[in-house]
């Protein structure tokens, strides 16, 4: 089926008013995209990235406008023509086919080699003829991670590096579960993992499930390790190998209680660390007991390797 994308650009302030007016018109399925929210999204969860990519941020400058579809068809292009006459705008308008919402994303996110061993695989994809990588299959339609980020890579060669056969692992800010479910590929016999987001668990359950992992070898909480003491107390301490791929101003703060998950002759594998940050947080591991054992950079990114 083919749709009119419809974007009604709002006037300075007007945005809520535009929204209710095509509301009362029947518009449905109203899509907003606005920088002042954009900014104000940004300035409340500061905490979570040192980063935002400039891409995403150029799609936002000077926009206040609200998308809607109809079909491209008579009845369609007639009710658009009466939110047109009725707000007295004139949209930007383009065509477009239900595939091109269902599959045309999917060009983006290809097979990605990690380190000498693995190969991130978007779940549609066959693996590649005569590959001998391990296969660690991901669905890139989640809102998390897929593998594609420079600090994802370092962190999956710095662990592919360990001798994980029979280890436990706890992936702290776990996310879409590809470091936690890497380290299972890897040898590992179980992992833990936790993330501030509620949607983390089902998007790491499903992801695990795509691998073939069985349940009882993930298990995963939501919550904040460094506020939430029933959390800590859940996920307990001991284990052969932590994972935080998180921020430099998370990082620095969850040092000293990584540093009491890991077992004697365990590894911190840590990184989302960003070029200008890096002395910092190193510091602020080495204040909590951590020995640097490797230090990796890639594309203004940083990764830890520590025992």
């Amino acid at each position: 089926m083919q749709w009119i994308e419809a974007a009604f650009r709002a006037p300075q302030g007007k945005l809520d008013e535009l929204c209710d007016r095509l509301t009362d018109l029947g518009a449905e399925g109203l899509v907003i995209e606005d920088e002042a929210d954009f900014r104000r999204f940004l300035e409340q969860n500061r905490q979570y990235w040192d980063y935002v990519d400039e891409e995403l941020e150029d799609r936002y400058a000077g926009v206040s406008r609200v998308k809607v579809y109809v079909e491209d068809g008579e009845a369609g292009r007639e009710r658009l023509a009466r939110w047109t006459e009725a707000l007295g705008m004139e949209p930007e308008t383009r065509t477009m086919a239900d595939e091109d919402w269902e599959n045309n994303w999917k060009q983006y996110y290809k097979p990605i080699p990690v380190g000498e061993s693995l190969l991130v695989l978007p779940e549609w994809e066959d693996a590649p003829e005569g590959c001998e990588r391990k296969i660690l299959r991901l669905d890139p339609g989640l809102a998390f991670g897929t593998g594609g980020h420079a600090t994802t890579r370092m962190c999956l060669e710095l662990l592919e590096g360990l001798d994980c056969a029979g280890k436990t692992a706890l992936d702290l800010g776990c996310g879409s579960g590809i470091l936690g479910i890497g380290a299972l590929i890897l040898g590992c016999e179980s992992c833990v993992g936790c993330d501030i987001d509620p949607k983390s668990p089902e998007a790491a359950a499903d992801n695990a499930a795509l691998n073939g992992i069985e349940p009882g070898r993930y298990r995963m909480y939501v919550g904040d390790v460094l506020s939430d003491r029933r959390l800590r107390e859940r996920l307990g301490a001991g284990s052969d190998i932590v994972l935080a791929n998180i921020v430099s101003d998370v990082i620095i703060p969850l040092a000293p209680y990584a540093r009491g998950c890991v077992a004697p002759g365990g590894a911190f594998i840590t990184s989302g660390i960003i070029e200008g940050r890096q002395d910092e947080v190193a510091a602020a591991l080495e204040a909590a007991g951590f020995k640097i054992q490797t230090h990796l950079t890639e594309d203004g990114w940083h990764a830890y390797l520590c025992k």
